[in-house]
Parts: structure tokens; sequence; C-alpha cells
């Protein structure tokens, strides 16, 4: 369980693919103070599970779903990727619940400066999401949880502060970059339910 609230940016120093899936190595140093083999870690929302730890480094091992459902199969050396801890029990709830199960990913339909170092986000997400996204709500975008700001049909506008465009991979983005998403999964939850719906995983 995480929060969205991006700890560190991190940098990809290796990116090796394999006849299945990847090994993805990340250089960091806050996230690692406490971390053992095994520990989950997110890389730009999606949780990974640490399989070396060296000083200033950890690798992680990604599967073919993985690759296939996120964007960390574009990453190469030198890539930017926000890095979380899992939440601790006795921790604060800053952001809203994030589970690392990243859903689908989503285009940068724009990125607009307003002023004052804030920005305007628009995104493109896939038609089979929208229902779960309400203005108001909360939509963990790449591993940073986000309030909604504008719903129109499969766009999606965000707010973005100062602070959260210079500490996490939101600085290096453009129009057409994919970025990856996790609903809010209580609205999933709620959905199965209701009934409303038969076939949501």
């Amino acid at each position: 369980m995480f929060t969205g609230i991006v700890e560190e940016l991190g940098r990809v120093v290796e990116f090796q693919p394999k006849a299945t899936g990847a090994r993805l190595t990340v250089a960091c140093s806050a996230i690692l103070r406490d971390a053992s083999l095994g520990a989950s870690i997110a890389v730009n929302g999606a949780c990974l599970t640490a399989v070396e730890l060296e000083p200033g480094r950890f690798a992680a091992d990604l599967a073919p779903e993985t690759l296939q459902r996120t964007n960390l199969g574009e990453l190469h050396v030198g890539s930017a990727v926000n890095l979380e801890r899992p939440l601790r029990a006795d921790g604060r709830l800053d952001g809203h619940f994030v589970l690392g199960h990243v859903d689908a990913t989503a285009e940068i339909v724009s990125l607009t400066a307003l002023g004052e170092e804030n920005w305007w986000l628009r995104i493109r997400v896939p038609p089979e999401l929208t229902r779960y996204i309400v203005s108001k709500g909360s939509l963990a975008v790449d591993g940073i949880s986000l309030t909604v700001a504008e719903v129109q049909g499969d766009l999606v506008g965000f707010t973005i502060i100062p602070h959260t465009r210079a500490h996490t991979t939101l600085q290096g983005y453009a129009t057409g970059s994919r970025v990856n998403l996790e609903v809010d999964i209580l609205a999933k939850h709620l959905e199965k339910l209701s009934g409303s719906s038969a076939t949501t995983d």
C-alpha cells in the first residue's frame, strides 16, 4: 500500500531486457535507508520487489505483464523515475490509497504553464477507466497522487503546483509522453458491490 506521495526521484542506471521481462536498476538514496531484500518499492506507481540492494542503488525484475501494462518498458539509462516506499501502519496518509497496481497508461495531451510555476496538465485516459474518475477525486499518475480538476470525456485535467513538478518526473514530460494510471480502488469495489459491472477485474 502506497499513498502517491513521491519521496525521491531516482535515475535508471541499467535496463537489461531478458527472454521474459527485464531487470531494472535504479540509483537513489532516501528510499534505501530502511530497505531490505524483497522490499516493495513503487517505481512510477508500479509496485516492484527489490531483488538486489547495493549502496546507492537497487534492482527489480519486470514481468512481461508489467512491461505490457506500464511505461517502464520505455525507460532507458538516465531516465528519471518516481520512487515511494510502502505506507507504514503508523504513518500519515497524505495522498490516497494506492496499491501500486497500474491499470493502464495514458497520453499527456498538454502541459501548459499557468504562471508562477503552476501548470495545467491534461491526459487522455483509456475509455474503460473514465467511469472511475470524478472531479475532485484522486488519480495516481506515474505514482503521483493528483486531484482531478476537470473531466471532459476521456480528457482529464489537473493543476500541478510548483512543488509537485519540481520533485517528480512531471518536470521532464511533454506532449505525447505516456504515464502510468491507477484509478481509485474504492471506486472499483463500489462498482462491483453495486452489481453495475459483471466484468470488473
